[in-house]
């Protein structure tokens, strides 16, 4: 830790975690790893942001109902993108209460709505259980549902870790094979992209910031996704094409030098992207905004690159 910059609350909360000791995530089984993150929001989060309109609802998926939640600032919508948030956990763990703070500070600050998607979790359901419905859940929007208050124009895949790659994975897949409305951005946020590279900041991270080398082990044989498959390590595909995106990174994260490496790539595939880097800060910072109060400068931040993207692609 010494040989990294650790900002003072970061550093506090890290202590105080050694101090409360307790089990990793891949201590315990599947479940007791979701009954502690469900847990830790309410302490660790801030208070949701009072919007007006709040709502859960589903669409069919490939196994049956997926569980959405739909968040708007505004009572009264027209034509308008939407936000399709698809929530980190290393594809194990999380839900939709357990982002539902940050849900509920994205649809204010961007103005725009959100639907969060509740999709299936390893390893009851492994790969590629979690990309079929983030899918299925984004095509279902795009097709204009009659649930839905408003007519979507387009779709802005975000996500958080896990989520951000299934961003990553559901944006690709529309581009593919589009669906009623194109993919306007994407927002990945601290993503998995490359689940067999070896990065710098693996070795430096990989102990001690929150996410370790054992929980991201533990997560990734859960999900048992196939070595190298495109729908997985979106690192090594085409990038052509890739809609404006903005690439967030956390300097104490295993992750971050992979989130750079994402970002450099679009660079070279000629891909309008926005980088920033929450130096000091740790993995999963988006969650914890109440125990690390400087988390909520990072996400300001972030905020403004992504209403920048959304202005750029005329979204705003």
């Amino acid at each position: 830790m010494a040989d990294l910059h650790v900002r003072d609350d970061v550093r506090k909360f890290l202590e105080m975690l050694e101090q409360m000791g307790g089990k990793a995530a891949h201590e315990g089984t599947p479940a007791e790893a979701r009954m502690a993150f469900n847990m830790m929001t309410p302490l660790g989060d801030l208070e949701p942001v009072d919007l007006a309109v709040i709502t859960d609802m589903h669409c069919d998926g490939p196994a049956g109902r997926i569980p959405l939640r739909y968040y708007d600032a505004r009572a009264d919508r027209g034509d308008s993108p939407v936000i399709l948030f698809l929530h980190g956990g290393g594809f194990v763990i999380g839900n939709l209460d357990t982002h539902h703070p940050f849900c509920t500070s994205l649809a204010k600050a961007l103005d725009l709505p959100v639907v969060a998607v509740d999709y299936r979790l390893a390893p009851e359901h492994p790969f590629p259980a979690a990309p079929d419905d983030c899918e299925a859940a984004a095509r279902w929007v795009a097709s204009n549902p009659v649930a839905l208050p408003f007519t979507p124009t387009g779709l802005v895949p975000c996500g958080d870790s896990a989520g951000g790659n299934l961003a990553i994975v559901t944006a690709r897949a529309l581009q593919k094979e589009p669906a009623d409305v194109p993919v306007v951005a994407q927002f990945p946020i601290y993503p998995l992209v490359d689940s067999q590279g070896e990065y710098e900041s693996f070795r430096e991270c990989s102990e001690g910031f929150l996410l370790t080398a054992e929980t991201m082990e533990w997560f990734g044989k859960h999900y048992a996704a196939e070595a190298g498959n495109e729908r997985n390590d979106v690192l090594h595909q085409d990038l052509a094409g890739t809609p404006p995106t903005v690439v967030v990174t956390a300097g104490l994260d295993p992750l971050r030098d992979q989130g750079e490496a994402y970002a450099a790539k679009l660079r070279d595939s000629r891909v309008s992207v926005r980088e920033m880097t929450a130096d000091g800060n740790i993995h999963g910072f988006i969650c914890i905004r109440k125990m690390i109060p400087s988390s909520q400068q990072d996400i300001d931040q972030m905020f403004v690159l992504m209403n920048e993207t959304l202005e750029e692609v005329g979204a705003k």
